[in-house]
């Protein structure tokens, strides 16, 4: 069965059994035996948490959170009114009320999303925070957890996979549904996030990581390399790329990626990535160098380039751009506050990076006065009777008759 059956059979028995199919697919998945009343993690048990996690670490993440903290405050919208002559419009943003946040507990497992997720649902005034993870073999990562602390997540659950989404989306008697999922996850989590998009809102479908680097020969190819490996270590789908006119920096830094893959701790998934999808292109200039970028539309782009800002107005289309020698991905996937959950697979030609305006959603507010209906009420006659809408022009019209029975 593919893997879009798969999901499909999983989502449909989430919906019809509830907590009865989580527990059975956590079980059959993370091989954990886990009872109804014991799927959410308790206040002891995140308490317990921030013990098994090292002060170095822990320091590392509140830093880190209060720079995505500080980042994405900056990013809220206020609501507004437009008034004239009788006529009163504007717009008014309100907070989505619940999201679940979807965070890998596996072998990819990352504190640093739990807060990239959360934190931007937070400032946005989210009401409630659930978020699942999964605990394989009834382990789970404590500093997870901590992060949950940090970034505010109201309640935790111990399931992950496809199950999660299905839980998150129709909710079961354990487990509260939502009104948006976020978050990354294996593919099976990506196809559970697509096949229920509309049934709950979603942040992306992700694909795999992608990065540019634009270099001219002032550029440091070891730093390019280590770079490209950064983002390689991800995935064997991973796609690194550097676009250079110097034919000598291009194999330079070919030299380097050679040199630095065996000293690597995931060695054998950086060398798939480089094998299947890693390229060295020489361009004729940085222009065309913008150019082509610009129709891959990275996830990741960065910039070594003696003056790295003049090429930023040559950008349109990037997830996050890192400009200089000192602004390697790494310090965007960590620390320097916005955010790391960038859209992929071209998808940066039309979409952003998460923040504050996905957890947010306006409703448009219209207010008229007597003297304002007479002014658009023959506007809005003459274009509904054109459109063969007449009972919108009589929904307009026997406003005349006030007064009169």
């Amino acid at each position: 069965m593919d893997v879009e059956q798969t999901v499909k059979k999983i989502l449909k028995e989430v919906r019809q059994n509830g907590d009865r199919a989580v527990l059975k697919y956590t079980k059959q998945f993370d091989h954990h035996s886990l009872r109804a009343k014991k799927m959410e993690v308790t206040r002891s048990e995140r308490k317990a948490a921030w013990k098994k996690v090292s002060p170095e670490l822990i320091r590392a993440l509140r830093m880190a959170a209060s720079r995505i903290h500080r980042f994405h405050e900056r990013q809220q919208i206020k609501s507004w009114e437009l008034r004239e002559k009788g006529v009163q419009t504007g717009l008014r943003w309100s907070p989505i009320e619940r999201v679940g946040i979807y965070v890998p507990g596996g072998r990819a497992s990352y504190p640093s999303s739990v807060l990239m997720n959360a934190i931007p649902a937070k400032v946005a005034g989210v009401s409630t925070i659930i978020m699942t993870t999964p605990f394989p073999s009834g382990k789970g990562n404590p500093a997870l957890l901590v992060a949950a602390d940090l970034a505010g997540v109201d309640r935790i659950f111990k399931i992950g996979g496809a199950q999660a989404i299905g839980a998150l989306a129709y909710g079961t008697k354990g487990i509260p549904s939502v009104d948006k999922i976020v978050g990354p996850g294996n593919v099976y989590v990506a196809e559970a996030k697509r096949q229920l998009f509309g049934t709950v809102g979603i942040d992306m479908v992700a694909g795999p990581t992608e990065i540019v680097i634009i270099a001219d020969l002032s550029a440091n190819p070891a730093w390019i390399a280590a770079d490209l490996i950064a983002q390689a270590e991800h995935d064997p789908e991973a796609r690194p790329l550097v676009l250079s006119p110097s034919r000598s920096l291009l194999k330079k830094v070919r030299q380097e990626v050679e040199k630095r893959i065996s000293r690597m701790d995931r060695k054998e998934i950086i060398h798939a990535s480089f094998m299947k999808h890693g390229d060295a292109i020489h361009v004729t200039s940085l222009e065309k160098a913008c150019e082509l970028s610009n129709r891959i539309a990275p996830e990741h782009l960065e910039i070594h380039v003696k003056k790295p800002r003049k090429l930023l107005p040559k950008i349109r289309h990037a997830g996050a751009i890192f400009l200089g020698p000192y602004s390697p991905a790494a310090l965007g996937d960590y620390a320097a506050g916005p955010n790391h959950v960038l859209p992929t697979s071209a998808t940066a030609r039309f979409s952003s990076p998460l923040g504050v305006y996905d957890f947010i959603h306006a409703s448009s507010v219209v207010q008229v006065s007597k003297a304002g209906w007479r002014r658009l009420s023959l506007i809005t006659r003459e274009l509904a009777l054109s459109e063969g809408l007449t009972a919108h022009a009589e929904s307009v019209c026997v406003r005349k008759n006030v007064g009169k029975t």
